[in-house]
């Protein structure tokens, strides 16, 4: 069967597209408009269900929002605030009106973000993208409260931050060190780090050394450290070589290296087996199926730079965030993860980066 718009890796058997029988919610922001805006994708189609502005910078400055995830709950999201003077922050929201209800200044441009289990703690990247290339830090921040629990030192460039689905364990990945870095979420230190460079792979206990940026000779360049739904693998993107490294968690040894789109970015996965990545530099986004490594299919987006990317609880649509480029709206682009095509697109203003899941609803529920 032929899909109009997609690359097919091999021969996919596709199912045929089922319009959804309920509503999706996703939250997302849009850095280089200070925009929270949040989409809304079902029976009738995509639209924006209502934006509204964030960050506090005076004069008409780009605050810069750069991640978002919602609380387990669903009664709160926080969003990461990358431009300050010269410190981010992190804006603790409710749902119910969108109102800020918590704040706390974090190091120099916290970028992504997430919440451990019990919704307690807030684990965010100081990506320090226009700072020296020194080692940087992430940042852990009690919830309740928003204060800033611990800043923990990382390596350089730390982005991609994500928990496992215990809760033991935050990952990040550091661009400039080719590194994966574990903190263990109980003592709020490094407990393992990863050497992600080809040839070099090897698994370290304790935090990195100080020099090791001096020491590596970058080939991986990782932006995205996703852990598996069952925890014990994560999937690492190599930015730079066009991969996706897989380390077994238990052994902290490299499990395979598997081939992907060019300037592979942010990844999710599915529960059904399936890991989504955004590339970056090949305007697509590429569908895997974990168990084999095969890519089954690679979807060209309507603008450049695809960024980040959410799949629904239900395993059933992935939706991705696009920057577009210069003065271009951004779009949010929804994918059927059972027809492998894109079913819907909608503008948002420019630069979308940041996306998690809200809710999914019922047609009798509204």
């Amino acid at each position: 069967m032929a899909v109009v718009g997609a690359w097919l890796l091999g021969v996919v058997c596709l199912a045929q597209t089922k319009p959804p029988d309920k509503d999706y919610f996703v939250y997302l922001v849009s850095e280089g408009a200070d925009k929270i805006v949040v989409v809304k994708f079902g029976p009738d189609g995509t639209k924006v269900d209502h934006m509204l502005h964030t960050g506090n910078l005076p004069g008409g400055d780009i605050n810069g929002p750069h991640g978002i995830v919602m609380s387990p709950d669903r009664q709160f999201y926080y969003v990461t605030i990358a431009h300050g003077r010269p410190y981010g922050q992190a804006l603790k929201y409710r749902v119910k009106d969108d109102a800020v209800v918590g704040q706390v200044t974090l190091g120099f441009f916290p970028a992504t973000a997430d919440v451990t289990p019990d919704g307690n703690f807030l684990y965010t990247v100081n990506f320090n993208l226009h700072g020296d290339m020194v080692p940087s830090s992430v940042s852990v921040v009690a919830t309740d409260e928003m204060v800033e629990a611990a800043r923990i030192p990382t390596c350089v460039m730390p982005h991609g931050s994500r928990i496992n689905p215990a809760g033991t364990r935050q990952y990040s990945a550091c661009m400039m060190d080719d590194l994966l870095v574990e903190i263990d979420t109980s003592q709020f230190h490094v407990s393992r780090y990863f050497t992600l460079s080809k040839g070099k792979e090897a698994g370290s206990m304790g935090s990195p050394p100080k020099d090791h940026h001096a020491m590596a000779g970058i080939t991986c360049s990782p932006t995205w450290a996703q852990p598996s739904t069952d925890g014990k693998s994560i999937y690492v993107a190599c930015n730079k070589s066009d991969e996706i490294v897989e380390v077994a968690v238990d052994s902290w040894a490299l499990r395979r290296r598997i081939a992907a789109g060019p300037g592979v970015y942010n990844l999710a996965v599915s529960r059904d087996s399936k890991l989504v990545a955004t590339n970056k530099r090949g305007q697509s986004v590429s569908v895997f199926d974990i168990e084999s490594g095969k890519e089954l299919v690679r979807l060209p987006t309507k603008r450049k730079v695809p960024d980040g990317v959410v799949v629904s609880p239900d395993s059933r649509y992935a939706f991705v965030a696009v920057e577009g480029i210069g003065s271009e709206p951004g779009t949010v682009e929804v994918i059927d993860l059972q027809a492998l095509k894109t079913v819907s697109t909608v503008d948002v203003p420019e630069q979308a980066v940041g996306i998690d899941f809200w809710k999914a609803e019922d047609r009798q529920e509204r």
